[in-house]
This record gives C-alpha cells, structure tokens and sequence, in this order.
C-alpha cells in the first residue's frame, strides 16, 4: 500500500517505533521475570503480589496530570524522558529482592511506562489519520511481540548463566541508552492540530470512557492473575514461562497489523464483539481447565484478544474533536486504571478463597462489555 510507505517514512514513526520497542522489552522482562523472582527470590503470596501490582497502576491512575506536563515539556520530549524513567525502574528491580523494594521499583518503572504509552496513544491519533491509525497501532505492536521473542529467547539462554539481578540490570540500561539518543532528536515533521492543554471530559465521549474503563479491569484480571495460575497451580517455571511468551509474540508479529486492518475493514464494533464475545469463554475456562497445556493456549487466546483493544482508541478518533485527542488519551488512561488501582489487591484476597473467583469475574466484565460496545456508532 501507497499509504504505508508514506507512514513509514514519517520522522514520528520511526521514532515510536524505537521507544515501542523499549517500552515492549522493559514490561516484557518484567513481566517474564517478575512471578518467579518475587516467588522464588523475595519469598511473596498471591496477597502480596496482587497488591504489587496495583501499586503499579497507580501511575496509570495518574496519567492525566501528562496534560499539565506537556504546557511544559514538547509531548515527543515526554515520550523519551518516560522510556527513561522506565530503563532506570528496570535496571533497580533486581537490586531490591523484598517486599518493599519491588513496591518502590515497580512504581518508577510503572511511571515510566505508563507516560509514554500516554504519549504514545496521543501523538499516533494526532500524526495518523482515520484510514491509517489502525495500521501504525497494529505494526507498533507487532513490532513489539518481535522484540519480545529476541528478549524472551535471550532471558531464556541467560538464565542459565546470569541471575535475576544481572538480567534486569542489562536490560535497565539498554533502555536508558536509547531513552538518551530519543532525548536528542526532533520527529515532528509535520503541521498537526494544537491540542488543547487541560483535562477534558465531554458527555458526548461517554461510551469511550465505559470501554475503556471495563478494558482496564478486564487487563488486570489477565495480567494480575494469568500467570499466577501457571506459577502457583500448574509449576510453571521460568524456562517455560519465557518459552510460552515466545510462542505468544511470535504469533502477535504476524496477526497485530492484520487485526488492524481488520478494524480498517470492518469497524470497531464487529471487531470489540467478537473480542469480547471470545473473553467470555476464556475467563470460564481458566476457571475450571485442570489441563496444563490447555491453561497456556487460553494465555496465547488471551493476549490475542488484547490487541483487539486498538479498537477503541480509534473508535475515540472518528467522534472526537481533533484538539481534544491529547488530554483524553491521558484522561482516558486515568480511567482505564481506575479499576486496576483496587482490583488486584481485591482481586488477591479472592485468590485466597478460591483462585477461580477473578477469573469468574472477568467473564461477568466481559459480558457487560459486549453490551454495551453495541452501541458504537462511527460515521
């Protein structure tokens, strides 16, 4: 397509693409490692980890005070200086192995991320039109599953040579090197809409917030307790572990810019539906499988399905206002995790009763959510 080697061309492209792909490999080492190095080294319970990672949306719940951030800081310039502060949350997670350190890394590190995924969301719906935005989400990430299969390969030959501390410390760093070079370049090539610089919220988005809002809770559902499950009832190790996100990322490379060109092609309803219709089958099943290898194809469904999700960020650009796109992405983000504050922690305690109930919730979320994505009327 004509189209996108125009976009490929884009100074901002390329750009996020390198801090897409920073972003991928500091979550995905964090994610690949975390269970097991807080387990197997810090010695913590699903209590414990459930309220580790509400403490990491806590800067998701803050991504709102990014509009405040940009009457200072150029947007572009926030997207490096975030991918900063992400590399330097990375390198110190291993140094840390308590209760307390991971709390206080995880929080920098979460900073980090979530600012950038904030900028990230902005500056694509601002340099991306309606026709090609779906495409650039899609590629960014694709892009990011083939840097987690080269990390989740690289984790999986280190850790039989280097410790949990030497690995986030490599990575850390990696990170921070390229957040430097993102800090010293200019990619705005082009006119774009000024944004305007206060929060935003607008009755006419209404439907945007609720799925966003139910998109939150039903991610920390998957990302809380989805690898909990493995751990802790089926003995997943960290080899297997590593192995299955390879397997994962490989297949998200090939299918993330088809599903965008499906979302180009058919629209965001059809697309949400079936997203949604398909959660529901797999938060049951993962509350009754007693099948280890079935447990891991229901991950591999679920993370595809996550990507679906691009749908309602592009839902977002065809009825909103062109100057509000930069403060309701990062209110939207505040709203996303508004949830994701509380509902691990609850979500841990439940864990304790029986670890069927989060996954017995996040069926009921996604049922509220096909609901209501039925109404989503787009020009």
């Amino acid at each position: 397509m004509e189209d996108i080697q125009k976009i490929k061309e884009e100074p901002m492209y390329r750009y996020l693409i390198v801090f897409t792909i920073c972003s991928s490999l500091g979550l995905q080492t964090w994610m690949t490692l975390f269970n097991n190095f807080a387990v197997d080294i810090a010695g913590l319970d699903g209590h414990h980890i459930g309220i580790i990672q509400s403490v990491r949306e806590i800067p998701g719940f803050l991504a709102l005070l990014a509009v405040f951030v940009i009457m200072f800081i150029k947007e572009y310039r926030l997207s490096a200086l975030s991918i900063f502060i992400l590399g330097v949350g990375i390198a110190l997670t291993g140094l840390f192995p308590s209760y307390l350190g991971l709390l206080i890394t995880t929080l920098v590190m979460s900073f980090g991320f979530h600012y950038f995924e904030t900028t990230n969301m902005s500056l694509t719906l601002q340099y991306f039109d309606k026709n090609t935005s779906p495409w650039v989400f899609g590629k960014q990430r694709s892009v990011g599953a083939a840097s987690n299969i080269g990390v989740g390969i690289l984790i999986y030959g280190l850790a039989f040579l280097l410790n949990f501390t030497q690995i986030y410390l490599i990575t850390g760093v990696s990170i921070i090197l390229a957040a430097t070079w993102g800090l010293l370049q200019d990619p705005t090539g082009k006119d774009i809409v000024p944004q305007r610089k206060k929060m935003i919220l607008r009755k006419k988005y209404w439907l945007f917030y609720f799925l966003t809002l139910m998109a939150g809770a039903r991610r920390q559902i998957f990302m809380a307790f989805a690898v909990l499950l493995m751990v802790k009832k089926f003995e997943y190790s960290l080899q297997e572990i590593t192995i299955l996100f390879v397997i994962n990322n490989i297949i998200n490379f090939y299918l993330s810019p088809f599903i965008g060109k499906c979302i180009i092609r058919f629209g965001e309803r059809k697309v949400l539906s079936l997203e949604y219709f398909s959660l529901i089958l797999i938060f049951l099943a993962y509350a009754t499988t007693s099948s280890k290898i079935w447990v891991a194809a229901l991950y591999i469904l679920d993370h595809i399905f996550f990507n679906f999700a691009i749908a309602i960020r592009t839902y977002f650009q065809k009825v909103a206002d062109p100057r509000d796109i930069a403060p309701s992405m990062a209110v939207g983000f505040t709203i996303n995790h508004i949830a994701a504050v509380f509902l691990p922690a609850i979500g841990g305690i439940l864990w304790l009763i029986d670890y069927r109930i989060p996954f017995l919730g996040g069926a009921a979320l996604s049922l509220i959510s096909l609901t209501a994505v039925q109404l989503i009327r787009t020009r």
